[in-house]
């Protein structure tokens, strides 16, 4: 099976290197391979990848640092760590910093490869225009031009934080479910057992509710999340 998707994996350990790379090749793509955080610098700016595989511990030039940097280079190309750093704060880190997924060392090629298919296909789908908002209280939410606002203010989201609000808040105040979330904003069916919607949760509280008195994310222990204006009684 070949394809067109081109691959950059940035992975200091030699044999899980080449173990990665003779499973992505297996699966048709074309991986490059780089041991060091400044060979995997030189690539990505030589070479137009669709996805990027990072490690957190390189030689050189740390995954972190690559990272912010890949995603300052390029606004879209998935960028997936692959460490065994599995510290809550080193996934915040991560994402804060652009990454997209967050996998733990060890794991499943299974898993690996269904992100990765996950990714890919979503890069391939140009969404269809539109000029709709959503509106809760005094947040406005713009899909056309994939802007959020409150009282006003301009909120900088990330795409998957604005694909989560996205999600809540077209629900009209229903209470959405973690794993409808993962299904619609991750287009994961499994529970991967990792806590990146709380993490993203916490992100969009601290950008939307923060700053303002009345708070519009709420909790249903045991059940999910919800947008909606509470008026206090």
């Amino acid at each position: 099976m070949e394809n067109t998707y081109r691959i950059l994996l940035a992975e200091d350990e030699p044999k899980l290197g080449q173990v990665i790379q003779e499973e992505l090749n297996r699966q048709g793509y074309q991986t490059d391979v780089a041991f060091d955080g400044l060979i995997a610098e030189k690539m990505f700016n030589q070479h137009s990848y669709s996805l990027v595989l990072l490690d957190i511990n390189l030689p050189y030039k740390n995954g972190m640092a690559l990272c912010k940097e890949f995603r300052e280079a390029n606004k879209s190309v998935p960028i997936i760590m692959l460490t065994a750093l599995g510290q809550i704060q080193d996934k915040v880190d991560a994402f804060k910093l652009g990454a997209d997924d967050y996998i733990i060392k060890p794991f499943h090629f299974d898993e690996l490869f269904a992100r990765i298919k996950v990714f890919l296909k979503r890069s391939d789908y140009t969404e269809p225009v539109t000029t709709e908002k959503i509106v809760v209280a005094d947040l406005e939410i713009d899909l056309d031009n994939k802007t959020v606002t409150r009282a006003g203010k301009n909120i900088n989201l990330t795409a998957k934080e604005f694909a989560l609000i996205v999600l809540l808040a077209k629900a009209g105040g229903k209470i959405i479910s973690k794993h409808e979330i993962l299904e619609k904003v991750w287009d994961l069916s499994f529970d991967t057992g990792t806590n990146t919607i709380e993490v993203y949760i916490s992100f969009l509280r601290n950008k939307i509710d923060k700053p303002f008195e009345t708070k519009l994310i709420h909790t249903k222990p045991g059940f999910g999340y919800f947008v909606k204006e509470i008026i206090a009684q």
